[in-house]
């Protein structure tokens, strides 16, 4: 009814509970579907057309089928002839003993508890006062607040706990990408040294070998001055032979080949070759003897003016590079005496 409807609404009840409780009461009336709200407060609203099949049918889990309708109104009516037509008020559950007003309610103590043996009762329910209705509306909005204000304190719980998850998985992500950058910038100042390095070598050996060319040059113009004039040929200087050599000895080492002009201590025409700069001294020898029939490998020996260095049958077995004579240098080869 549209009255007791609107009473139930108006204490607080939400109105799909009422509506759900009034069908399966059967709009019996305003005490039946509280006590249907109160009995079912927490449990979902089923669909309207379940609720009415309910209302109108009883479970079997209840005992009461369609089929044994005819069989209990006979044994009620045999009761009734040697009980003096006792009539039936309530439904009691024979496990537990509760009473209820309609066959809904048993029915969802059923479902709730499992229970399935109930039986008509002869003892009334008596309606509520208006004080007992308003004693169980203040519980059931007392509990109705204690539910939300749980629910409130689980849902503050599991935002505490996503919020702990976020930051730590956002920490362990800054972390990382601070890792990364740091590691990057490592290997950025580690490339930039390595080119910077690269780049130094490069330059020394470019300047090395002009300074070698020159050499050469001035040398070779000497020595072709001395044999026009029917001069003695003299090494020509350096400005700093010490510097020069140095420098070309250090940036000699990245050098694969070594050029060398080799001039014989009793005169004549130099002689030019290239050789790996890991070639031994004993190939320039090896050289100078298939230029020169009368030089032998064996007795053969060198000498350096710039820096003044005398090689010596030891160092026949170690290579160009080791003996500073890359990328470039000029050996001075004295074969034996008379």
């Amino acid at each position: 009814m549209a009255g007791d409807r609107d009473a139930l609404i108006g204490m607080g009840f939400d109105a799909a509970r009422v509506d759900w409780a009034l069908k399966a009461t059967g709009n019996r009336g305003l005490q039946p579907a509280m006590d249907h709200i109160l009995e079912h407060d927490g449990q979902p609203i089923p669909e309207m057309n379940t609720v009415t099949e309910s209302t109108s049918r009883p479970s079997n889990r209840m005992d009461v089928d369609d089929d044994d309708d005819d069989e209990d109104a006979d044994a009620l009516k045999a009761l009734g002839a040697k009980a003096g037509d006792v009539e039936a008020k309530s439904i009691k559950c024979s496990e537990c003993g509760k009473i209820f007003r309609n066959t809904a309610l048993a029915q969802f103590h059923a479902e709730k508890s499992g229970h399935q043996s109930f039986e008509e009762s002869t003892e009334e329910i008596k309606p509520l006062t208006e004080e007992e209705k308003k004693q169980k509306l203040a519980e059931l909005r007392a509990k109705m607040v204690e539910k939300r204000a749980n629910k409130a304190v689980e849902e503050a719980k599991e935002a505490k706990a996503s919020e702990m998850i976020r930051r730590k998985a956002g920490k362990d992500m800054g972390a990382l990408k601070d890792e990364m950058e740091k590691r990057q910038a490592i290997q950025d100042a580690e490339k930039k040294k390595r080119e910077k390095i690269e780049d130094a070598k490069a330059r020394a050996a470019v300047k090395a070998q002009i300074e070698a060319d020159k050499r050469a040059r001035a040398e070779k113009a000497a020595r072709e001055k001395a044999l026009r004039h029917g001069e003695a040929i003299v090494d020509s200087p350096t400005t700093n032979p010490v510097a020069s050599t140095s420098s070309a000895t250090v940036a000699g080492k990245d050098f694969k080949e070594t050029r060398l002009q080799i001039r014989m201590s009793t005169g004549g025409q130099p002689y030019t070759t290239t050789l790996p700069s890991d070639a031994p001294l004993r190939e320039v020898a090896e050289f100078l003897a298939g230029q020169i029939l009368s030089v032998d490998v064996e007795t053969i020996s060198f000498a350096q003016h710039f820096p003044r260095k005398a090689f010596s049958k030891a160092d026949f077995s170690k290579s160009l590079r080791d003996l500073g004579l890359t990328p470039s240098a000029v050996l001075i080869a004295t074969p034996p005496g008379p």
